[in-house]
């Protein structure tokens, strides 16, 4: 199960235009809980190789998705095998890293089945398939046998749990019917915490990378929800208030560290920005192709508006409402043969629907800039009718992408400030302390995205590129097992500077990336 892709023609990936949630990897195979030595990598003997100032024997890894091995919008076997810590499990084993256990899914098909509550199951894996010549993700087909109910017994080296936020990992009863499924078939109990069951351990060493849906559920959700308050409950579609992910974060750290006269080391993770994950940078927001005669007709159907527009700047409807003539501009609306800007709904912009005689028309319309993230879930959206039969309809033309299908730059800038603060604790935390390395995920998936990285001895680099690029996966958010193992190489840069430690890198270029579906009647449970 190594298939590889690492060249698409440029129309193929235009064409990738359906695509429905988040995932991660591939490769390798077991049955059993013990990941070390089945990663679709390789660890290189060295004789060199040393752990300085670092003791590897027991590491537990705290985090969410990205910890936990998700890709291709589903958690699976082979994934797990290739999940970011069990990648550097393998490569601490020479170096005296002891055993890696994670609590592994029954099959390969991915997917998780709650019989007494279906509404928490999740979905199968995402796969390619090739329909008119192109290429498109789809849910691979079949049954999930992996059961919520069907507990698995620690304790697992690998607590990563898909949807963690930063103050769920410290939530006591975070493993019950009531918290996450995904850690609820392996909590040690119902009554636990994530960092509970990690500090039970007595870890020597540990990772921790947490934060990222403290905006992903913001960013993926198109920004309906806003940031949140200090005290609980908190909203999935909120941003972190980032008072309280400094609170949870510096919390987690201190239970990990204060266990006792051990000298505990880790690294801590940063959280890498919106703009560097093709989820929301594949859609380009000029992404609307039309000809003379159809840029003509829609421009004729929004005179009126852009008339209106002119008329508030001018005071027309003063003093009940006006507006600027730099937002008269960003609003008008112009079409023009060739690729034009998605038009979509900006609440920000200044409420002109209770304008007397205009009869409720100046909605708050513009067309998409740069400067805006169309979500790849949109791209399906764009060119179809949002009213069956109204060919005014026509999503992107006539009718706007709505407030949970693009991300505004000025919900981007929400983003950015959390995410600043976050880091801003993050690093904090990790200068502040002798016994704790910094890993800048969020330059690397940045280089990714502006360079592109060079791996093994293969002359095209792995970039964001959705599907082509490599590194990440068909749910345009989880990286691939080769994205992970990039990742991984960059945590081990990170340890060999901090703690004095030669230990060994490995080969991403080894690790699979793209799935095409698989035949019916294939069996995932093998």
């Amino acid at each position: 199960m190594n298939n590889k892709i690492t060249k698409f023609s440029s129309l193929a990936c235009l064409s990738l235009f359906i695509l429905a949630s988040c995932g991660g990897g591939g490769g390798g195979g077991s049955d059993s809980n013990t990941g070390v030595g089945t990663v679709g990598g390789n660890t290189p003997a060295d004789s060199n190789v040393s752990a300085g100032d670092l003791d590897l024997s027991r590491y537990v890894a705290l985090g969410d998705s990205l910890t936990a091995g998700f890709s291709d919008g589903s958690l699976f076997r082979d994934g797990q095998l290739n999940s970011l810590p069990n990648i550097l499990a393998n490569l601490f084993a020479p170096a005296g890293g002891g055993a890696f256990d994670q609590p592994i899914v029954a099959d390969n098909l991915g997917g998780l089945v709650d019989l007494v509550t279906p509404a928490r199951n999740q979905p199968t894996r995402l796969v390619l398939t090739i329909s008119n010549g192109s290429f498109s993700p789809i849910r691979q087909s079949g049954t999930p046998t992996t059961d919520v109910a069907d507990v698995q017994v620690g304790p697992f080296n690998n607590l990563g749990v898909p949807g963690a936020t930063s103050f769920q990992l410290p939530f006591a009863g975070f493993g019950s019917s009531a918290g996450n499924p995904f850690f609820e078939r392996f909590a040690s109990s119902p009554a636990t915490s994530v960092v509970a069951d990690a500090v039970s351990q007595t870890p020597t060493f540990f990772s921790l990378w947490i934060g990222n849906n403290d905006i992903l559920g913001y960013a993926t959700s198109g920004g309906v929800g806003t940031v949140g308050g200090t005290t609980p409950p908190f909203a999935s579609t909120d941003i972190t208030n980032p008072a309280v992910f400094d609170a949870s974060f510096s919390g987690i750290v201190n239970a990990l560290t204060a266990n006792g006269t051990n000298d505990v080391r880790g690294v801590l993770v940063n959280i890498p920005a919106v703009a560097d994950i093709p989820f929301f940078t594949t859609v380009p927001f000029n992404a609307i192709p039309l000809d003379s005669a159809t840029a003509a007709t829609a421009n004729a159907a929004f005179a009126a508006y852009n008339g209106a527009l002119q008329a508030a700047a001018a005071g027309a409807f003063a003093p009940l409402v006006t507006i600027t003539a730099d937002e008269a501009a960003r609003r008008t609306i112009n079409f023009a043969a060739g690729q034009n800007a998605v038009l979509i709904l900006d609440e920000t912009l200044t409420d002109l629907t209770g304008v007397p005689g205009t009869g409720g028309a100046l909605l708050n319309f513009r067309q998409a800039t740069a400067d805006d993230a169309i979500l790849l879930t949109s791209s399906s959206l764009l060119g179809t009718l949002r009213t069956p039969g109204d060919a005014t309809s026509v999503i992107g033309v006539g009718s706007p992408l709505l407030d949970a299908e693009v991300l505004t730059e000025d919900e981007i800038a929400l983003i950015e400030s959390a995410r600043t603060s976050y880091n801003a604790t993050i690093s904090g935390l990790a200068s502040g302390s002798a016994n704790l390395a910094l890993y800048d995920a969020a330059d690397d998936l940045n280089e990714l995205r502006t360079n592109g990285i060079l791996v093994g001895d293969n002359p095209v680099p792995l970039t964001s590129s959705f599907i082509s690029g490599g590194a990440f996966s068909l749910d345009g958010v989880h990286p691939t097992a080769t994205g992970y193992a990039v990742l991984a190489n960059g945590i081990i840069d990170a340890l060999n500077a901090e703690f004095n430690a030669t230990l060994p890198k490995t080969n991403p270029d080894n690790f699979p990336r793209t799935f095409f579906e698989f035949p019916a009647g294939t069996d995932f449970t093998q």
